[in-house]
């Protein structure tokens, strides 16, 4: 079985995207619509890997990676911010949250793809 990721995204066209790349490759993908979504989600199954945009509705991304890093399960997963934002404080937020990568978006799938195999190792 194949590992588990969830995409974390208002947005469901960047989801699919993302999902394609990554279920291409052989991983399992759950889609989440925004934070709060995704810390339900999080809370209900278990996830190798998370991607999260930062800008959402309800629960941003940050809020949302400061959140399911307080469950004891979550501590040592690696998240992945795929954004828009490209400010170093707003990077340097999600470090401190518990941020191992940040993408800029547009992204190519390949992007996507070296950066969960570096931290999702098989």
């Amino acid at each position: 079985m194949g590992k588990k990721i969830l995409i974390v995204d208002d947005s469901a066209s960047l989801r699919q995207v993302v999902n394609i790349a990554l279920s291409g490759a052989g991983y399992q993908v759950v889609e989440a619509c925004d934070g709060r979504d995704g810390l339900t989600k999080a809370g209900a199954e278990s996830f190798n890997l998370i991607v999260s945009d930062v800008n959402m509705p309800n629960m941003d991304g940050l809020t949302f990676v400061t959140e399911v890093k307080k469950l004891s399960q979550y501590k040592f997963i690696p998240v992945i911010m795929l954004t828009t934002e490209s400010q170093n404080d707003t990077i340097a937020k999600g470090k401190e949250a518990g941020v191992k990568a940040w993408m800029v978006k547009p992204f190519k799938p390949d992007q996507m793809l070296d950066a969960v195999s570096k931290l999702l190792p098989p």
